[in-house]
């Protein structure tokens, strides 16, 4: 039996203020088109299908024409809610969804129950466990000793008996101590929100979602697949894919994936102003691709965010690497202020925030100014 799956979809996503949704529906296209040339028996979204708990009305549509795209090639879909999901509204209508078998996590009211299905080699089941939260569990089970997200997933899983004759595979929404995250996924504080993998011992297969880094945690069975776009630039190297999986019989199991090309790559780039507008430079290049740039100029270009965008329309980040960012030295007031002319004194600012003296040419700019102000302060 042979599952696509799929996480962390964060549909509706702002990425520097640039909304994704026409990448994500380009994405989605493609993941459909995969599924048409790899034909498989379900499709696992292992959370995060929203990117906040209330997500924009395109945000909806775009869902609810993806899982009607599902649907209508006859394919099973098991979803479940993430922690940016809310699982209230994720769970909506989940009655109605499962005549199509598009079978969603309800909002967590004690052990997820199979859903099971059946090939040559027997019956598979399918376990979908939402985002947990101690307090969550807490409420099912008062007298339960749950301090942390460990616990809580630990008491879940004990009332969930997973019978050790059949094939089994978990949807879960959490982060696996081990696996390394990034810099577009929430921070916890000191890791509170860990789990132990080996609370997912006896299921054949788990299928993770919450870190955007495609990874094994331990064995090859446990497994985040990742975002299908990037959604920082810590994943600017990062190659996206989706995950197959194939359960044959008991223990059996054969991992693959197939690599999904996005609408605008999400790139780096540095160099000088002159070079980067230099058409010699991007010319056969993606232009339009969402890109940081860091000039490398040891003077600021004037306007250079706007003049930059000409030429790469989605510029998204706009950094400098020269020797006044790259040392951090501290204002303070000099001692003695006696005998210091304002051109010392703006001099030695400039200094201080630029960690270089200023030119000769600057130098002469800047005291022609000063007699300019001095002399209107005169007239007036």
């Amino acid at each position: 039996m042979r599952f696509a799956h799929l996480s962390d979809l964060h549909l509706g996503k702002r990425v520097c203020e640039f909304s994704m949704l026409e990448d994500q529906k380009y994405i989605l296209e493609q993941i459909l088109a995969l599924l048409d040339a790899h034909p498989v028996d379900g499709v696992l979204l292992a959370g995060d299908l929203y990117d906040k708990p209330v997500p924009p009305a395109e945000a909806v549509r775009l869902l609810d024409w993806f899982l009607t795209q599902l649907a209508a090639r006859g394919l099973p879909v098991f979803a479940i809610s993430g922690n940016h999901d809310s699982a209230d509204r994720v769970a909506f209508g989940s009655a109605l969804l499962e005549t199509s078998r598009v079978y969603v996590s309800p909002v967590f009211s004690g052990a997820p129950q199979p859903i099971c299905l059946a090939d040559e080699h027997g019956p598979v089941d399918v376990y979908l466990l939402p985002f947990l939260k101690p307090a969550s569990v807490r409420h099912v089970w008062p007298d339960e000793p749950i301090e942390s997200y460990n616990d809580a997933l630990a008491c879940v899983l004990r009332h969930c008996p997973v019978d050790p004759a059949r094939r089994s595979l978990l949807v879960a929404h959490q982060f696996v101590a081990g696996a390394a995250a990034c810099e577009s996924e929430e921070p916890s504080v000191g890791g509170l929100d860990c789990v132990d993998a080996a609370l997912f011992d006896a299921f054949d297969y788990v299928a993770l979602g919450h870190l955007h880094s495609p990874q094994k945690v331990g064995r090859d069975t446990l497994r985040y697949c990742g975002t299908p776009l990037k959604y920082s630039f810590s994943e600017a190297h990062q190659h996206k894919s989706i995950t197959f999986v194939d359960l044959g019989e008991k223990g059996c199991v054969d991992i693959s994936t197939a690599p999904l090309t996005p609408l605008h790559d999400l790139r780096e780039v540095r160099g000088s102003y002159l070079e980067l507008t230099d058409r010699r430079t991007y010319e056969g290049t993606a232009t339009d691709d969402y890109l940081h740039i860091t000039l490398t100029d040891e003077q600021d270009v004037p306007d250079a965010l706007a003049k930059l965008r000409l030429i790469y329309p989605n510029l998204m980040r706009l950094d400098y690497d020269n020797r006044r960012t790259r040392e951090n030295q501290q204002i303070t007031a000099p001692e003695r202020v006696e005998n210091i002319t304002p051109l010392q004194h703006l001099a030695a600012f400039y200094e201080l925030q630029n960690n270089q003296p200023l030119t000769v040419e600057q130098a002469a700019f800047c005291q022609q100014l000063i007699e300019d102000i001095w002399k209107e302060g005169e007239d007036a």
